[in-house]
């Protein structure tokens, strides 16, 4: 029953959500182009709200925890599970205030309106996955970025969605790079659940009434022993999924 319910709401849920798109998409070229970074950055704080609520129409709803020390004068590099594509608004709306940049795949940084003109101007980088050393080359100047201008930065250390919620083992490269450019960044890690749920029935429909949860855990100070620290994100990380089959 839910299922046949979902056809509907979920044609209902892509009207509103590419208008969405195709709305904020000059909205951004606009400031960006006209009145620089902080105002192309309160474009895409909107949107990505917008983006959050149209998923209610799915009967979405969010559950965001946060620690209060969390400061914004420092580079942070976020580092999460990777579920769905629906993990990121949510960080980018409720982490606003740390300018959330993400590591994302090439393909992205074209035909995706509004989606890849903040890839390409936001400050986020773009990486081909069959091209190593330019991958680890963006990694490395996001990682200068962020230290420059104290902003954050996220990064999905499993490298691909998992499809069941269940835990894929870091790759640990990027987040290395990220760490030696940005040695004054603290490690946060974050535990996102029921993003997959979303995609429960494949691409079309969506699932409804999903619960999405967000645990953004105690920060963690950069460091020599990068292997520990990095151990120590991945513990915190998968301790905190338990929505997989």
């Amino acid at each position: 029953m839910q299922k046949l319910l979902s056809y509907p709401l979920s044609l209902i849920y892509f009207v509103f959500f590419g208008s969405t798109l195709l709305i904020f998409h000059p909205i951004q070229w606009v400031a960006h182009r006209f009145f620089g970074y902080e105002a192309h950055k309160k474009s895409v704080s909107l949107l990505n709200w917008c983006l959050v609520k149209c998923t209610h129409i799915l009967g979405t709803y969010y559950t965001f925890k946060k620690p209060q020390n969390l400061p914004p004068d420092k580079p942070l590099i976020l580092v999460a599970n990777h579920q769905s594509m629906h993990d990121i608004p949510p960080i980018i709306w409720y982490l606003r205030e740390h300018h959330p940049k993400f590591v994302s795949k090439i393909e992205l940084g074209k035909g995706i309106p509004s989606v890849s003109y903040n890839l390409r101007h936001g400050g986020s980088v773009l990486i081909d996955r069959k091209d190593g050393k330019q991958a680890l080359l963006e990694i490395s100047k996001l990682g200068t970025y962020i230290e420059k201008h104290h902003r954050s930065a996220v990064i999905f250390p499993e490298g691909t969605r998992s499809r069941t919620g269940h835990p894929k083992k870091f790759q640990t490269t990027g987040l290395k790079i990220l760490m030696k450019r940005a040695p004054s960044a603290l490690i946060v890690p974050i535990s996102i659940n029921n993003s997959w749920k979303v995609l429960r029935f494949g691409k079309f429909p969506y699932g409804l009434g999903v619960h999405m949860t967000f645990d953004v855990h105690p920060p963690i100070a950069n460091g020599k022993n990068i292997d520990a620290i990095i151990e120590q994100v991945e513990n915190a990380v998968t301790d905190g999924i338990t929505s997989f089959k």
